[in-house]
């Protein structure tokens, strides 16, 4: 029987990220958990009062560097680690292996263990399997770790086994040494940067009776990619009723990559170290507090922290205290960046819970790794030059109403003049093609959609899309929701590189999936339902290669600017290629000349949702039976149209022969949709 009884909570659909308690001799633990480091029963420049208050529940403390001061004495003198240091919350005890490993010119290392000489007093110490946990014992931690041997994660095959199978005998070992002691115990899985090794070590020890497991062995040498390989790989062959410890990680965005992979506990000094140095995670990205550009700051250092740092002091006095060494600098930005961990853990946790962590994982993959976006840091012979607003042929220009959009330099059209662009993606593309309702399936609606975005500009039409599947993904699960093929078409991603580069300003880009797209000219969810592709060139190039699609989001520049792409030879191309599906087409324009192509080439034409300052805009259904069957009920164009049309100066396409005009007219006027009976017609 666990002597850490475990609840798994909650697990996320579409990732091995889960939600859990288990209950130590000193309280219950949530996972996903952040342990600060306090290896000498004190976590550095922090007390226990302002570890509470960060919101801390589990510390972490080293039987190596305990045991050579204050001693085995001092706690059993003390009764154990929570009284010595007055913390009655659940401690966690690494084993010494880590610090053993560190010191490769002062130890040795055999089966009986790893002796090593006293960075204290110079005296010789033999760490066994035996005595690690005897000694563990007498600290009174609720988790114990076994002694491991940790070696380079890019060691040589050969190597890394005979650590593995030292490290399995250990843990052996170290099991026998427990004894009827009522404190939890965990393996360690090792194996370094080789596949098989570290199923074979998850085997072995998931057949102990140990009350979690940890991986050991990362963040020594490999890159960010294989940390995340690994840790997968391991927790795919761990059992689903006991904790997952990955240790000595990390950064924010190293948890989050992580509890993706299915890890529920972590521990790491950076929160601590980086506080000394000056710097600070923050919402705005990451602050280095030795920059003179907080110097005469008087906001606080996080607007959504409510830690007691940032509701007390000012950027300026902590910008003071970093230039000036104090010792204060360091508490208070330790203080916020410990909450800040906990707050990320917390939030991680909610996500899980309410069944919408892709998304928040999807949003937090950006977020984690910005510098501070308000205050951005530059190369010092690049320090008079603020971030570029333009290139290639296009700027970024910024509306009165506050909202940031791009603008093509040669003929000064603005893609999202007068609405902000995620705003009227979302209402003239998502909500008009009824996008949430037509990702669900249903008995008639079950294989894949197919979205074509044309004109991905900035990507706000695609983002929207994205954001709508994880919105849905959030609410019905993966199991309810049809496969997404999202593609888009571009000849120029200078647009999209441009506002990518500076995302403060196009809030719809805080998001992993377009800066992948950018690299790769692919993006996947992470629950493998949503497809997202680029094909990067003319879109004539690509039309009938492409996959037939259920909806097209149609947002190239205007006929002014682009006028290849709004004649009624590209429209018939689009129609043939979409029979015989019940493709629907949006897009912003509502022009005259624009619908009289698309009723030319087969379309069934009505007038869509208005945006800014235009009265509607027009939505386009390659069959009859899918204007009928819109959600919405769309309004077709009828007689009242008709008649404008007929005096309108716009009545025939450019470059159409006066000998051609009667034959179009009777083309447009025997459409049948002006000769059926009316489905909704305006």
């Amino acid at each position: 029987m666990s002597r850490l009884p475990f609840t798994l909570d909650q697990e996320s659909s579409g990732s091995k990220a889960r939600a859990a308690t288990f209950r130590t001799l000193h309280g219950e633990v949530q996972t996903p958990v952040f342990m600060p480091v306090g290896t000498q029963a004190t976590v550095k420049s922090q007390t226990v009062e302002t570890l509470k208050a960060a919101g801390s529940s589990v510390l972490l403390a080293n039987t190596y560097h305990l045991l050579l001061r204050p001693g085995p004495a001092v706690f059993k003198k003390f009764g154990g680690i929570h009284r010595f240091m007055n913390w009655d919350r659940p401690v966690l005890t690494d084993s010494g292996g880590f610090q053993i490993f560190s010191l490769p010119s002062e130890r040795s290392m055999n089966e009986d263990g790893a002796r090593f000489k006293s960075y204290v007093d110079g005296t010789n110490h033999l760490l066994s399997p035996e005595s690690s946990i005897e000694m563990q014992k007498t600290i009174g931690s609720d988790i114990m770790m076994v002694l491991d041997q940790c070696i380079p994660s890019t060691a040589p095959y050969v190597q890394a086994e005979a650590a593995m199978n030292l490290t399995h005998r250990w843990a052996e070992r170290s099991l026998r040494a427990r004894g009827d002691s009522p404190q939890a115990l965990f393996g360690i899985v090792q194996g370094a940067c080789h596949h098989d090794l570290r199923k074979k070590s998850a085997a072995f020890l998931r057949s102990l009776p140990f009350d979690g497991l940890a991986i050991g062995g990362l963040a020594v040498g490999e890159t960010h990619e294989q940390r995340y390989e690994f840790t997968g790989l391991v927790t795919d062959h761990l059992p689903k009723n006991l904790p997952r410890y990955l240790m000595g990680v990390g950064t924010p965005i190293d948890i989050l990559e992580a509890v993706h992979r299915g890890v529920d506990m972590f521990d790491c000094i950076i929160p601590s170290q980086l506080a000394q140095r000056g710097t600070a995670f923050t919402s705005h990205g990451k602050l280095h507090f030795r920059r003179s550009v907080y110097k005469l700051q008087e906001e606080p250092l996080d607007a959504a922290c409510d830690c007691h740092t940032c509701k007390t002091y000012s950027r300026a006095y902590l910008h003071h205290l970093v230039k000036a060494d104090e010792g204060l600098g360091w508490h208070l930005l330790g203080i916020h960046n410990i909450a800040f961990y906990h707050r990320l853990m917390r939030e991680i946790r909610a996500s899980i819970l309410q069944g919408d962590f892709l998304a928040y994982y999807e949003k937090k993959r950006f977020e984690l790794v910005r510098e501070d976006e308000d205050n951005p840091s530059v190369h010092p012979k690049k320090l008079r030059i603020a971030r570029p607003r333009h290139l290639g042929d296009y700027e970024i220009v910024t509306s009165t109403k506050g909202f940031s959009s791009i603008r093509q330099l040669s003929s000064g059209e603005i893609m999202h003049s007068v609405s902000a662009p995620s705003d009227e993606a979302q209402r003239l593309y998502v909500d008009q093609s009824c996008l949430a309702s037509r990702l669900l399936k249903t008995e008639t609606s079950s294989d894949e959609l197919v979205i074509w975005d044309v004109g991905l500009g900035a990507a706000s039409n695609a983002m929207a899309a994205i954001h709508c599947f994880e919105q849905q993904f959030s609410v019905v699960g993966a199991d309810a929701l049809r496969l997404l093929r999202l593609v888009s078409f571009e000849c120029d991603l200078d647009p999209l590189k441009l506002a990518a580069n500076d995302a403060g300003r196009f809030p719809h880009l805080r998001h992993g999936a377009p800066y992948q797209l950018l690299e790769t000219g692919h993006w996947r969810h992470a629950s493998g339902l949503l497809a997202w592709e680029l094909l990067n060139g003319d879109f004539l190039d690509f039309l009938e290669s492409s996959p037939v699609p259920d909806l097209i989001y149609y947002d190239p520049f205007s006929a002014k600017t682009d006028a290849g792409l709004w004649t009624p030879a590209v429209f018939a191309r689009i129609f043939n290629h979409c029979r015989p599906k019940a493709a629907e087409l949006y897009t912003y324009s509502a022009s005259t000349a624009v619908r009289v192509a698309l009723l030319s080439s087969g379309f069934f034409v009505g007038a869509g949702v208005g945006t800014g300052p235009k009265a509607d805009t027009t939505l386009a259904f390659s069959t009859a039976r899918g204007a009928a069957g819109h959600p919405s009920s769309p309004c077709l164009l009828g007689a009242d149209w008709l008649a404008r049309w007929r005096r309108s100066g716009s009545q025939f396409p450019a470059g159409l022969p006066d000998a051609g005009k009667p034959a179009f007219e009777k083309q447009i006027e025997r459409h049948p949709q002006f000769l059926t009976p009316p489905i909704a017609r305006k």
